[in-house]
């Protein structure tokens, strides 16, 4: 459904009275296309103290296409490396850095922070650390202009060949709907990307929930990325996710993914296993907690998570995902802050949060599999365009982008968890929401 009130203030007539009124004026986001696949301008590199990946990072910056600089008029991006911040004063490098040139960053622009893994054992490190969390959730909420910010943490042991695939992602049209969100790195063998036009050819994915919204885009952008595509669902949605996986050149699975035998299904159909898992199947029985019937809670609690639970650990113990594999769940913010009439839906996406939490480290160390999860804010779809009307306007206007996010937008992050390089991306829960009001 169309925004119009986004449309309104790209309008010079639009621009004045917004402004007049202190209404929210959100930018057009610009997304990746064949046309624009890339932010245009340069990057601007810059340092906070001492930093261990100095040497190393300038290659991998180098590698998501952008010129890199350390100065710039109108950067179209800025890396801050404040890995060497490890005491409170230390941080007045952080404000000495962005301060002189955050205001000439370019309209839909990002900032990328480089942090580390606030230690355990040394509590000014940990400050100092968990500080630059406070800073770049606070300027993703005032930068403007469409442009995102967000915090990138090396755990020990990992070096900066193991953040290609995600400055690549978080620096390129592709990461439009997501600011003030940290992501941690692992010191996890990142794997490797022969071709970055293609970066899934040769692996095969599924794609649960496929036939229409949120799963085809996904199945979409993963077979644009050169996967070959299964797409699963509903046998009462058979005819819908033909057409789905015909405009693909994918494979349809008609499949019920609560059935018992569901992984052994999975399985058959994929006879040289998978190498990405996609859970995106979902569904929602509102009701508040004192009228909502058994049916409608356990009916969401079996399709949104005992689903996911049961076909994951099958799938694994048959040695049916392979090694190097990704599988990547769909959670919701609903799942970190709540809804009003959604406890089931609620619970069922918290729960997603942590199965990806404790089954991350546990399916790398046994199986050479990550596990993520993608946090869907309001995103523009036939289910959100039959919200009301000021429920809908308030959904779309309270995160930092004034506005909803695109079905693409989630199939982008999908896409860059399931890539080879992202191994060192596990046990990660990343929020498309355009940095929503609600939640953490």
């Amino acid at each position: 459904m169309a925004d119009r009130y986004l449309h309104f203030t790209s309008t010079a007539s639009g621009r004045f009275l917004t402004r007049r009124l202190g209404l929210p004026q959100p930018a057009p986001l610009r997304r990746w296309t064949l046309e624009t696949p890339s932010l245009e301008g340069p990057l601007l590199h810059l340092t906070a103290g001492e930093s261990a990946h100095r040497d190393s990072l300038g290659p991998v910056l180098a590698a998501t296409g952008l010129e890199v600089t350390d100065r710039a008029e109108r950067p179209a991006a800025i890396v801050l490396d404040a890995t060497g911040v490890t005491t409170a004063a230390g941080l007045s490098g952080v404000h000495a850095a962005l301060h002189p040139v955050v205001r000439s960053l370019a309209p839909g622009g990002r900032v990328v922070v480089l942090g580390t893994t606030p230690s355990p054992d040394d509590h000014h490190q940990a400050a100092a650390q968990q500080a630059l969390e406070g800073f770049v959730r606070s300027l993703g909420k005032e930068i403007g202009k469409g442009a995102t910010v967000q915090l990138l943490r090396f755990a020990p042991g990992a070096g900066a060949g193991c953040a290609e695939s995600t400055l690549r992602f978080l620096l390129s049209p592709r990461s439009a709907y997501i600011s003030g969100q940290v992501v941690e790195l692992t010191a996890g063998e990142p794997g490797e990307v022969a071709d970055w036009d293609v970066p899934l050819a040769g692996r095969t994915a599924l794609v649960t929930g496929a036939a229409r919204g949120i799963g085809a885009s996904v199945a979409s952008v993963l077979a644009r990325d050169g996967a070959e595509v299964v797409c699963l669902d509903v046998p009462q949605a058979e005819e819908e996710l033909s057409r789905t996986a015909a405009r693909l050149g994918a494979t349809a699975l008609p499949l019920d993914i609560t059935a018992p035998d569901a992984a052994e299904l999975i399985a058959a159909a994929v006879p040289g296993g998978l190498d990405v898992l996609v859970h995106n199947a979902g569904i929602t029985r509102d009701r508040r907690l004192a009228n909502m019937a058994a049916d409608r809670w356990s009916s969401v609690i079996d399709v949104n998570l005992d689903s996911v639970l049961r076909t994951t650990d099958a799938l694994l113990s048959a040695g049916a995902v392979n090694r190097g594999g990704r599988i990547v769940a769909t959670a919701s913010i609903a799942g970190i802050a709540g809804n009003n009439g959604q406890t089931n839906y609620a619970a069922s996406k918290a729960g997603i949060i942590g199965l990806v939490r404790s089954l991350a480290p546990r399916a790398a160390a046994e199986h050479g599999v990550t596990v993520n999860a993608v946090a869907p804010g309001f995103i523009e779809t036939k289910m959100t365009a039959a919200v009301p009307l000021f429920i809908r306007e308030a959904g779309r206007r309270m995160n930092s982008l004034s506005q909803g996010g695109l079905p693409v937008d989630v199939a982008e992050t999908t896409a860059w968890f399931a890539q080879p390089a992202s191994g060192a991306v596990n046990g990660q829960v990343v929020r498309v929401c355009g940095q929503s009001l609600l939640g953490a």
